[in-house]
């Protein structure tokens, strides 16, 4: 039992008063131990630090505080009904039994399954190209064709008066030529590669920067840069596309709920081409562009613009290709990405949702993606999912798929996301650590990856894509259609969409950097959702003692009231028609003083 002496009294009659300051910055928001032995390292000292989160029982007298509130209900917000990290469920405590893998209409799977289930390898899929709206466009296809400059040879005129006509040649044949050339060579300099890139996207030749990448290998010590050999490594990679990719790849559509399953060494050789920038029609997001609904794939606003940002981030690409061209570390799995959409008839009617709340581990230590693993990791996404990955933006999303490049290629199928929709990805590798957060971020080196595979041959990890609202001003929050938008979106993310036992759910403060959420609010929203969708809650807030301290206390009072979900919703309702009346109100402090309110009318 947590002590209750005179400066806790002193402490939760502070909180009483609205002190709890909700913008702390992250100590140290994203330092990640570099092998799983280390996360289990790290995930006992989170439970050492946050040993308070055994339950307790209030004991005492009641007695009255200077402000006259019962002491006993400041004893009970000092106490804790939060659970252990260790009492969350994960993937492995699942026992989830997947069977053979198998297509279906809305599960795309680019591996030959026979060969797959009969445990014969990782094969690509036989098919053929599809050059339609709702697939992707591949480089390869023999539909994809540019201009290309042919002498006449047949004029009568001499050589140096012959006409140069236009013609249309496939495009690939454009590129294999460029990278085979790349390719063949033992040492490639940057300026070749850039070339390269300008040959088969001239209309571009004096618009696209490539200061970054060039600045990039300028800079990087003699002792780790090895780019000179690993570009034509990446060429090859790139070149592969039309062995490892033979099946038209469905496009992740808003409104329809589909799958889709590549091998790591599919999605390797669509990053290299993404490198490379050979996706055609996909470098103008103009609003009559054919995919202006679609992130960016190719990377040439990775390779503009130097910043020490853009370094970081190199390292981790170049460190992924690193170990995706090497045959001794090449990994052999596969990775499904699963678009989820919310119909109206599933929607809650929160004004009746009678679920308790769930368990809820709160901690400052620790972060999602390390403490978290095994459990739903929370992507406090982008609604274009990846956000400012190939640009200048390094939170929480971008920070999450440079350490898991894999993910990256989720931005070449992924429409944008609705208010009713998610991404779930499983069984995204992670290949680099990290330190720091925003400006302070640097590539960590190397990350082993030691988690176990299912049955699909997929890592044990599971990343959920939901997009925040953004609010320009922070009080466009406080009102219920706002509520109700982040709600649905939770619950759309948060929702069990089979008959497994899903693991339980790591997740923060969901929208609460440049999104200007409130994080007090965002809990309760996530909460709610969690109850709804029966699964337990690990909360991180990196680094934030008061809103660790806050959330705590708050869960334990609403836990002692035995408070369900619809009572919740009517707490929200009540506080957004009060912060009208007074701005300065938090949610917590609101939610405390209705339940004192309700125990003196007993």
């Amino acid at each position: 039992m947590a002590r209750n002496d005179s400066s806790q009294m002193k402490a939760l009659i502070q909180l009483d008063e609205g002190e709890i300051n909700h913008n702390n910055k992250p100590k140290n928001e994203n330092n990640k131990p570099k092998n799983e032995k280390q996360q289990s390292r790290s995930s006992s000292s989170d439970q050492a630090c946050c040993s308070s989160s055994s339950v307790s029982e209030p004991t005492g007298n009641v007695r009255r505080a200077d402000d006259g509130e019962p002491a006993k209900m400041q004893i009970e917000e000092d106490a804790s009904s939060c659970c252990q990290l260790s009492d969350l469920k994960r993937l492995g405590d699942c026992g989830i039994k997947l069977g053979p893998l198998k297509f279906s209409q809305s599960h795309t799977i680019l591996v030959d399954v026979d060969v797959f289930n009969a445990k014969a390898g990782i094969m690509p899929q036989d098919g053929r190209d599809m050059w339609l709206s709702n697939f992707v466009k591949m480089p390869c296809s023999p539909s994809s064709t540019a201009l290309s400059s042919k002498t006449d040879s047949s004029s009568v005129l001499p050589n140096f008066l012959s006409q140069a006509k236009p013609t249309q040649v496939p495009r690939w044949k454009l590129i294999s030529n460029k990278l085979n050339a790349l390719a063949r060579q033992k040492s490639v300099k940057v300026d070749d590669v850039v070339e390269a890139i300008l040959s088969f996207n001239p209309k571009y030749r004096g618009k696209w920067s490539f200061d970054a990448l060039t600045t990039f290998v300028q800079r990087i010590p003699k002792e780790e840069n090895y780019f000179h050999t690993l570009f034509p490594k990446i060429a090859a990679l790139a070149l592969n596309l039309e062995e490892q990719v033979k099946k038209a790849i469905p496009l992740l559509r808003q409104g329809h709920p589909a799958a889709i399953t590549l091998s790591q060494r599919q999605i390797s050789c669509l990053l290299a081409n993404a490198f490379f920038c050979t996706f055609p029609h996909r470098n103008t997001s103009t609003p009559t562009a054919e995919y202006h609904g679609y992130p960016s794939i190719n990377f040439t606003s990775l390779f503009g613009g130097w910043s020490e940002r853009k370094k970081e981030k190199l390292r981790a690409i170049m460190h992924y290709f690193h170990v995706m061209t090497d045959d001794g570390t090449i990994p052999e799995g596969l990775v499904t990405f699963e678009r989820r959409c919310l119909g109206n008839a599933e929607i809650p009617n929160w004004r009746s949702c009678t679920e308790t709340l769930p368990k809820l581990h709160v901690t400052s230590c620790g972060g999602i993606e390390a403490e978290g693993t095994g459990l739903l990791q929370v992507d406090f996404a982008s609604s274009w999912i990846g956000g400012g990955v190939l640009g200048s933006g390094l939170v929480q999303e971008e920070i999450l798929f440079l350490m898991n490049p894999e993910l990256i290629v989720s931005r070449l199928f992924t429409e944008k996301l609705g208010d009713n929709e998610c991404l779930i990805i499983k069984g995204a590798q992670q290949f680099s650590g990290y330190s720091g957060f925003s400006d302070s971020f640097e590539w960590a080196g190397p990350y082993d990856e030691l988690l176990d595979r299912d049955e699909w041959g997929r890592l044990r990890r599971q990343v959920l894509a939901i997009d925040a609202k953004h609010f320009k001003h922070k009080r466009e929050q406080y009102n219920m259609v706002s509520i109700l938008r982040e709600l649905n979106k939770a619950y759309c993310g948060f929702k069990r969409y089979s008959r497994h036992k899903d693991p339980d759910i790591a997740t923060g403060k969901w929208g609460c950097g440049a999104f200007n959420g409130d994080a007090q609010l965002k809990a309760v929203i996530q909460l709610m959702a969690a109850a709804k969708a029966g699964r337990g809650l690990a909360f991180f807030t990196f680094g934030d003692d008061a809103l660790e301290r806050g959330l705590k206390q708050i869960y334990h009072l609403l836990v002692t009231e035995r408070t369900t979900v619809d009572q919740l919703y009517g707490h929200l309702e009540d506080f957004c028609a009060q912060r009208e009346r007074s701005p300065s109100m938090d949610l917590f402090q609101f939610i405390r003083k209705t339940i004192r309110r309700s125990r003196s009318q007993l």
